[in-house]
């Protein structure tokens, strides 16, 4: 399962105050208007229970696609750039200050990291993007999680599932490249963990260390197997037994090993921003990142050990499966291949407790990069080969260590597509022409809560109860 990102949230801004156009005065109050749109749609995910998010990630997904139209026509108007064709003239009347909370930077327990303000369009186009890409992450976990329901789901649901999750993936991986290149540009705060180019980087390598390796569970049927077996609702069993094709296990090894380098990298680049950065990253997704690295290690050395089964060497597989359950850390390595004992034991299977209950209820579950998953699906198979081993072939099981190192080298399947970012339209942008008729800066929310607030000191308020127009600091008395 992809990693769980928590979206970021931004207090109010208006970019009547910060920048004046003579072209296209409306897009300055629309593009002020989309905000406040995408900000209350973020405090309101926010505020949702864990359940309930995933329905709700259409809404924030439709408010940043209506946004980053009129951002990216600010940006061009600013850089001297035209849009779709036509010229947008826009002065910059001060500097304006985007305030966002980074969403993987290291925080107290138990609170949430604080804001980080700094100056310049760039920081809040980027952090929008930022957003755009983690809500994508967000919805290949939605789709992802039809594969786990009571109902064991069709091939064909399972084949489309999977596709469609592997779309959102690639769509976040052409993000945070666009980004990176972007961010090196760029002089952000340090407590700005997300914008960095170094974070943007190990997130976009991690994006696509997870769409290869979905590229192999789409037909990898043995993880499959086992949810099957796991599922308390399926009766499938009481008919047939669960259909295990054979796979392209040497093809299968090295995307795995590719997916493998990816997630190295990745964790390599954040280690990279969180030791420039007096605050640091977030310890649980540096966590998923080397349990990531792991799983797909042993998924390349599990189908390095179904390529011997199938050419008759069980001695072999079984130690390839010996290999990959010591890259899960389930096997010491003075005790290869052995089962695992006392402590040790009872907290896997508390764990794997833990987990089937995340998933029943609903929860956020899966942080483990999929690592409780591959270790079942080694078992079965050690299980199923060691007993073929005693009763038939009767072949001595190697060391795993001189087997693996022949592994060979990674290959990727998916290729980096390039982002494109949304402009106006032609009618859109016409309609930017003409003068607004209102004032829609008092539109911007600026109501309060407890655990996001976004009123500064200083600023003006209506008195309760007064007439419209009258702040508490006037001392008029009518």
């Amino acid at each position: 399962m992809p990693y769980t990102f928590s979206l970021p949230t931004t207090s109010s801004l208006s970019y009547l105050e910060s920048f004046s156009s003579s072209t296209h005065p409306s897009l300055l109050s629309t593009a002020t208007l989309h905000r406040a749109v995408l900000r209350n749609a973020l405090k309101k995910h926010k505020r949702l229970a864990t359940q309930a998010r995933d329905s709700d990630l259409s809404n924030v997904l439709s408010a940043l696609n209506d946004y980053l139209p009129y951002l990216f026509a600010l940006d061009a108007g600013l850089s001297g750039n035209a849009t779709n064709g036509e010229e947008i003239d826009i002065v910059l009347v001060k500097e304006v200050e985007p305030e966002w909370r980074a969403s993987p930077a290291a925080a107290i327990p138990g609170r949430e990291a604080p804001r980080t303000k700094a100056k310049g369009l760039e920081y809040e186009l980027c952090f929008v993007l930022t957003t755009l890409s983690y809500a994508y992450v967000l919805l290949a976990r939605v789709q992802l999680r039809t594969l786990y329901a009571s109902q064991t789901p069709t091939a064909d649901q399972r084949t489309s599932a999977i596709t469609t999750a592997t779309k959102y993936l690639l769509q976040a991986n052409s993000i945070h490249n666009y980004l990176t290149t972007r961010s090196s540009e760029a002089s952000f705060p340090s407590a700005a963990v997300d914008v960095s180019a170094s974070t943007q980087g190990a997130l976009a390598s991690l994006a696509m260390a997870e769409a290869t390796l979905l590229a192999v569970l789409k037909d990898d049927s043995y993880p499959a197997a086992v949810a099957q077996e796991r599922n308390k609702d399926d009766k499938d069993w009481m008919i047939k037994a669960p259909e295990i094709p054979k796979v392209r296990a040497r093809l299968f090894t090295r995307l795995c090993l590719a997916a493998s380098e990816h997630a190295g990298r990745a964790q390599a680049m954040l280690d990279q921003s969180s030791a420039a950065r007096s605050k640091g990253v977030d310890e649980a997704l540096v966590r998923y990142m080397e349990d990531l690295k792991r799983t797909s290690r042993a998924k390349a050395c599990r189908f390095f050990g179904i390529d011997a089964e199938m050419d008759g060497k069980t001695g072999e597989a079984l130690a390839c499966l010996h290999g990959g359950k010591k890259e899960l850390g389930f096997a010491a390595s003075n005790d290869e291949g052995s089962k695992l004992k006392g402590l040790a034991k009872l907290k896997k299977d508390w764990t794997e407790r833990r987990e089937d209950k995340k998933i029943e209820k609903g929860g956020v579950w899966g942080n483990d990069a999929g690592r409780l998953e591959e270790a079942r699906v080694i078992e079965m198979l050690e299980k199923k080969w060691a007993k073929m081993n005693d009763t038939i072939n009767t072949q001595k099981v190697p060391p795993s260590g001189p087997l693996l190192a022949n592994l060979p080298s990674g290959r990727d399947i998916h290729s980096t597509m390039p982002f494109r970012p949304p402009t106006l339209d032609i009618d859109t942008l016409a309609r930017m022409r003409v003068v607004p008729e209102r004032d829609d800066t008092r539109l911007v929310s600026n109501d309060d809560d407890d655990d996001d607030s976004d009123e500064h000191p200083g600023s003006e308020r209506e008195t309760p109860g007064a007439f419209p127009g009258l702040f508490a600091g006037d001392n008029v008395y009518y």
